[in-house]
């Protein structure tokens, strides 16, 4: 088994610091993204919930895309809130993003490791030739 490992030095977290890990490992057709939070650039957006959302879910499929998967795709996804009375809100961003196929989820409340509201990573599988 060959594992490829996507975005290997590519990723920047607060003040622009490489971060040491892929953004995604691929193995067998299962692509394991690594937890996405708000950022553009390194930099957490502004915004609340709604806006932090959005951006949390555009960098995983940003991610999934550049590794040739879809949201199709996914199989799972993990998801972390700063604040569980975000959960609705949550809820209300992620149904238009996967509407009547969604994959399974997690989601759990947990303080985070930088100044966000969520935190979003998943799994994915597409079948080898």
């Amino acid at each position: 088994m060959t594992v490829i490992r996507h975005g290997v030095n590519q990723s920047k977290g607060s003040g622009q610091k490489a971060l040491p890990f892929a953004k995604a490992a691929e193995a067998d057709g299962w692509l394991y993204v690594s937890g996405q939070t708000p950022m553009i650039n390194g930099e957490v957006i502004d915004g609340g919930i709604v806006a932090q959302s959005h951006q949390a879910i555009k960098n995983v499929i940003g991610i999934l895309e550049e590794a040739g998967y879809t949201t199709a795709d996914i199989v799972r996804i993990g998801v972390w809130l700063d604040d569980s009375r975000d959960f609705w809100s949550f809820n209300e961003v992620f149904a238009g993003y996967f509407g009547d196929n969604p994959p399974a989820r997690a989601c759990v409340q947990s303080a985070m490791v930088v100044d966000c509201k969520v935190e979003v990573d998943c799994i994915a599988y597409r079948k080898t030739s």
